[in-house]
């Protein structure tokens, strides 16, 4: 399963919220593989994120049942990102348009 959304950063917030990824926590990059994620990359121009994610067809969503870890990532990324008063970045679908493999 292939998944793309849009997310916004805060002005100003661009270099830390990288500084953050840089430093992922290895619980966080434990919790995506064992839900099967093979690539989760996210892009910025400006104060836009763009989001992949590669995942089986039948592994639960990061909202479904949210982990405690995911949890504590969303409150960390907080003051960087457009979120819900839970913490839960606001988010965007993207549609897939094309694709060649």
């Amino acid at each position: 399963m292939r998944s793309a959304w849009v997310m916004k950063l805060k002005p100003g917030q661009e270099a830390e919220y990288k500084r953050k990824h840089d430093e992922i926590w290895p619980e966080m990059v434990a919790l995506l593989k064992s839900q099967g994620v093979s690539n989760y990359t996210i892009y910025r121009y400006d104060l836009l994120l763009f989001a992949y994610l590669e995942k089986p067809d039948n592994a639960p969503s990061q909202t479904e049942g949210v982990d405690p870890v995911v949890l504590k990532w969303w409150e960390w990324m907080e003051p960087h990102m457009e979120t819900h008063p839970d913490a839960r970045p606001k988010s965007w679908p993207v549609e897939q348009v094309f694709r060649l493999d």
